[in-house]
């Protein structure tokens, strides 16, 4: 049965429950890089702006966009004054460190026009979901890829090296990182999930009640006895250069 939820609020549900999950890859990526005082952090998919924030937090100076007009206004709320964060494409400032924690396909124009202006030697950084077998969040990712008919998984398992390649930029390194995905509840679970935007086709192509009953039926396996929802997960990055 699936649980009973309140009203959806994407965006507030990504801040919420969901964008703390990859906690850890943030930390390893900054710890790598150095990041720190008198850094200066682009984030491509910035969300809500955690990542910004725990950039912020080190001392870096930080500037952020996001194609989810909800998500800008929620980062906007949580960085300090001062700090921009656009809808738009960011024009190539003078930043040491370009990031895209959840890079799909889709930032690839994005990558070639900052990298044609950005300064040399400045660090890219892409992320995404590693090796399926180290991923125990992947069978409810299905539900979505079933749901919608098609191959939903291409929207968010992007081939990093090969975004490498094509922006022209130089590889320095990779590396995985543990982000368990961890939920109070069966409800938490599925509002999380839901907000990572992963099933919006499955919705448009169904409904939601039956989205909804589906992933809660996919995370049985992962939901513990104190009715908390437990998913250990490995994450993929890789560091380049800009020549």
């Amino acid at each position: 049965m699936a649980p009973t939820l309140v009203p959806h609020h994407p965006a507030r549900d990504w801040a919420e429950i969901q964008e703390r999950m990859l906690v850890p890859l943030y930390e390893a990526v900054y710890e790598r890089l150095g990041v720190g005082a008198g850094s200066r952090v682009l984030g491509l998919g910035c969300g809500s702006g955690l990542a910004l924030l725990m950039a912020s937090a080190r001392g870096a100076g930080v500037a952020g966009a996001d194609r989810d007009h909800a998500r800008v206004e929620l980062a906007r709320e949580r960085l300090p004054e001062g700090v921009t964060v656009t809808g738009d494409a960011p024009e190539a400032g003078p930043y040491d460190v370009i990031t895209a924690f959840h890079a799909t396909d889709e930032v690839l124009p994005e990558l070639l026009a900052l990298t044609r202006s950005a300064q040399s030697g400045a660090a890219v950084v892409l992320a995404g979901w590693g090796p399926p077998e180290s991923c125990a969040t992947e069978p409810v990712l299905r539900v979505a890829e079933r749901l919608a008919d098609q191959d939903a998984r291409r929207g968010f398992r992007a081939d990093l090296d090969g975004l490498v390649a094509a922006s022209g930029l130089r590889p320095a390194g990779s590396g995985r990182v543990a982000c368990p995905f961890g939920y109070a509840s069966e409800a938490s679970a599925v509002r999380g999930l839901l907000s990572t935007g992963a099933y919006d086709e499955a919705v448009g192509a169904t409904d939601l009640s039956r989205v909804e009953k589906e992933i809660g039926e996919a995370l049985a396996p992962h939901l513990r006895a104190d009715g908390t929802v437990w998913m250990p997960n490995v994450f993929r990055y890789v560091v380049a250069r800009v020549p």
